[in-house]
């Protein structure tokens, strides 16, 4: 069985029918990965567009010289799925995004929850964070071949988190919750935003002022999951619960 090809990003698609891979992502594609002459890899312009491509031969120390031999351009899915996630201390915030992104998130809220331990103050140390974040997201989305990169928004408390659920189908995750996701009616289109709380979980005042908007609590399963993990396990659920995974 043959293997998906690697995936690289542009920002934007090669119009004609050749090509040249260079930057960051040609260096990785020549020096790392090593492609040689007539391997197959695809690129995506991040928004849904691909192009598959072979690989003509090298055409600098850290660049391919590719051809495009077709064009794709893949739908946003539907519904779409936003991950309110909180802010989570050392590198499982990081590990939530890689796999909040490989099991298909569209877009990612970093939530400033009360109870976080983690602290992402205004200024150097806070965009810092947030880069490796969004950087955390765009390696991921590369390794699960995604066509769309997830967006990563600047940070809200829960002021903007109660703005962001207002209007959507809101899930707030809280294992205590008196109902199940499965028992849930989810939309087949529009915004699903789901509300992942910090280890120290979601406060009743947090819950309250979400429910206020719209928004449900419910509860995963019988197993409690590390606030790094739940997203992902949402997301799958999801996918198997509305057309996203049709």
């Amino acid at each position: 069985m043959s293997s998906t090809p690697p995936l690289f990003l542009v920002d934007a698609l090669p119009k004609g029918d050749d090509f040249v891979l260079d930057g960051p992502e040609g260096r990785h594609a020549a020096t790392v990965k090593r492609l040689r002459p007539g391997e197959s890899l695809t690129v995506s312009d991040g928004v849904g567009g691909l192009a598959a491509c072979v690989v003509d031969g090298p055409a600098g120390k850290d660049s391919l010289r590719l051809r495009v031999i077709g064009r794709t351009d893949v739908p946003a899915p539907q519904p779409r799925v936003v991950i309110a996630q909180a802010l989570v201390k050392g590198d499982r915030g990081e590990l939530a995004v890689e796999l909040a992104t490989e099991a298909g998130a569209d877009a990612i809220v970093p939530w400033r929850a009360s109870r976080c331990v983690a602290k992402w103050e205004d200024g150097p140390r806070g965009e810092k964070a947030l880069a490796r974040w969004r950087n955390t997201v765009r390696e991921a989305a590369k390794q699960a071949r995604r066509p769309w990169v997830p967006e990563v928004h600047d940070p809200v408390g829960t002021k903007g988190l109660v703005k962001l659920v207002d209007g959507t189908t809101g899930l707030v995750l809280e294992g205590s919750a008196k109902h199940g996701l499965t028992e849930i009616s989810l939309p087949q289109q529009g915004d699903i935003v789901i509300v992942v709380g910090p280890e120290g979980g979601v406060s009743e005042e947090e819950i309250a002022a979400l429910e206020n908007a719209g928004a449900q609590t419910v509860r995963l399963g019988p197993s409690v999951l590390r606030a790094s993990t739940a997203a992902a396990v949402a997301l799958g659920a999801i996918g198997a619960l509305t057309a996203r995974w049709s």
